[in-house]
């Protein structure tokens, strides 16, 4: 009985095998879990879109050697406990080579345990948190530069501008402690500590407490850790009390959204990019973006672009032999040294999963558009 209980346990696994092997070769079905749903869902739709833009090329050019690659996207409202409930389904599902695009700190901390304990890559990420950075993680690839690049980048400049009494106001997340780690970084490099902090929490604008204590503190520059509508609403506010500060966020805020959330708000507000300009055609990755753009009505943008830049990237693994298992994936994407995608260099290795280090400061106009 035991050897037969065996040989059907064999007989069922060497179908599992065969079967998954299978799918792997009609077609590349990538998860992604985001916000389509609530105060973050133009971050999760536009992360989608950039995506789809360059998968739906590759497929109409033929895909990868005959398959096609199908972007699985489900919501997650930006809440953690629906973002593992559907990373758990995707490894249940069997058929998926890889989890793609996740956004936001809290939603891919949620989903590490179950991507690490599964074996699955998990790639291109919208968050520079360092939890998904150190340790170094097998199965994690990130594509943009980390948070603790963005915050040297600030408060680097800043300091050089002679600015110290720098603030932070940050969303009561892994997200937000993420960005208050790296702040804090920079300023004890420069002997200094942060001048005043206040927080919000997660999908809400509750901002008067925190308005109240920055307020109060008069700070010279508020670096800003928290999703575009509750950045927004702090930012009026302020304004709103004359507040003399300088406004920096972080990428993760979604340049365009904070924009127009803002309207004329938005003059002055500086934001930390890890993206080339979406709109500056001297990059070639640049004018590929801008052409794959004119089938539809949607305007450039900060996030589309990184789906977009984050897609080719995992398509060049993909072409490398990435396409058969998730083991021929990792090792194909290894692989990819110093690669060039248009004026976007990205470089990973069996020592790092992080291609970028790329960071820019930039700054908004009353029209809302992005000064370089």
């Amino acid at each position: 009985m035991n050897r037969l209980r065996c040989a059907i346990g064999a007989c069922a696994g060497l179908a599992l095998i065969s079967s998954t092997t299978a799918i792997y070769a009609q077609e590349i079905v990538l998860g992604q879990s985001v916000a389509l749903t609530g105060p973050a869902q133009e971050l999760g739709k536009e992360m989608q879109f950039g995506a789809k833009l360059y998968f739906d090329a590759v497929n109409a050019a033929g895909g990868i050697r005959g398959k096609k690659i199908v972007l699985r996207t489900v919501d997650d409202g930006y809440e953690p406990a629906r973002a593992e409930a559907n990373t758990k389904k995707f490894v249940e599902d069997g058929d998926v080579l890889a989890l793609f695009g996740y956004v936001g700190t809290p939603t891919s901390a949620a989903a590490l345990p179950i991507v690490t304990q599964a074996k699955i890559p998990f790639f291109g990420a919208f968050t520079g948190a360092e939890l998904l950075r150190s340790p170094p993680n097998r199965y994690v690839f990130n594509v943009r530069a980390s948070y603790f690049d963005e915050t040297e980048a600030i408060v680097r400049q800043m300091t050089q501008s002679g600015s110290t009494k720098i603030a932070v106001f940050y969303q009561n997340d892994s997200y937000g402690q993420a960005g208050l780690a790296g702040v804090e970084r920079a300023l004890a490099k420069r002997n200094l500590k942060v001048h005043a902090k206040a927080t919000v929490e997660r999908n809400t604008v509750a901002v008067q407490q925190a308005i109240e204590t920055i307020v109060a503190a008069k700070p010279e520059v508020i670096v800003m850790i928290s999703a575009y509508a509750s950045c927004a609403e702090f930012i009026k506010q302020a304004k709103a009390k004359s507040l003399q500060s300088q406004f920096v966020n972080v990428s993760f805020v979604g340049t365009r959204a904070l924009a127009k959330a803002l309207g004329p708000e938005a003059d002055g507000v500086m934001i930390s990019q890890v993206m080339p300009p979406p709109t500056a055609k001297k990059y070639p990755i640049i004018s590929e973006y801008l052409s794959a753009l004119k089938a539809s009505n949607a305007e450039p943008s900060y996030t589309s672009l990184e789906g977009y830049i984050a897609a080719k990237l995992l398509v060049e693994g993909l072409r490398r032999g990435g396409d058969t298992s998730r083991d021929a994936l990792i090792r194909a994407l290894e692989g990819l040294r110093n690669v060039d995608l248009g004026g976007f260099t990205a470089s990973f290795g069996a020592d790092s999963h992080n291609a970028s280090k790329f960071v820019e400061l930039t700054v908004l106009g009353k029209d809302g558009k992005v000064r370089y």
